[in-house]
């Protein structure tokens, strides 16, 4: 491939407008277009279309393994702790499910009251506290996770895995700088239409 091909932006052959800024801003209210080439342009667009497709996927793949382990999001976020307090030898109480899940005691109770019953989960003793109680996943259901939903997630791997080290540590780096940008952290939501400070 030649030096040009390699300069020429991805773009999609047919992007949604919700990508485009041309489209969702073009009087340039929300982003500064100053400085920015028509090939810049070009390759935001494309990067946000890619973002978006990423999205796309997720929820896909999200809604496929619900729908196979018939299961809610809450109860595989639950199952994926399980597995990986199994992995690493941890002991997975009620209070560190509750922690990791970021839901009230009386919730991870009805979780794991539902988990139980439908065979997924069983409670034990706690080793050196009696009056606690270890959660475990109960091996046919660690197996299909890890053959079906487990194996599918790992598949991120391979696209990390055909990036260069420098090429990674540009996506690690694009990636934090995006999440700190979109951060609800310090959002006036109260702001009236107009109060903004102007373009990005």
């Amino acid at each position: 491939m030649s030096h040009q091909e390699q300069e020429q932006p991805a773009e999609p052959p047919s992007l949604p407008a919700v990508y485009s800024l041309a489209a969702s801003d073009p009087e340039a209210v929300l982003v500064d277009r100053t400085g920015l080439s028509e090939r810049d342009l070009l390759q935001i667009d494309a990067l946000m279309a890619a973002l978006g497709q990423l999205r796309t996927a997720e929820k896909e793949l999200a809604g496929a393994s619900l729908r196979y382990m018939d299961l809610g999001e809450t109860d595989m976020r639950a199952l994926h702790f399980l597995i990986a307090c199994e992995s690493t030898g941890a002991l997975a109480t009620p209070s560190a499910i509750s922690q990791a899940l970021e839901i009230s005691t009386a919730s991870t109770t009805k979780l794991l009251d539902r988990l139980e019953r439908a065979g997924h989960i069983r409670r034990r003793r706690h080793p050196s506290d009696r009056r606690a109680l270890v959660i475990d996943i109960e091996p046919v259901t660690r197996e299909a996770a890890m053959r079906t939903v487990g194996a599918q997630q790992a598949r991120r791997v391979l696209a990390v895995r055909r990036l260069s080290p420098a090429q990674r540590d540009v996506v690690i780096g694009f990636l934090q700088d995006m999440a700190a940008e979109i951060s609800v952290a310090g959002v006036d939501w109260a702001a009236q239409p107009g109060e903004s400070d102007g373009p990005i």
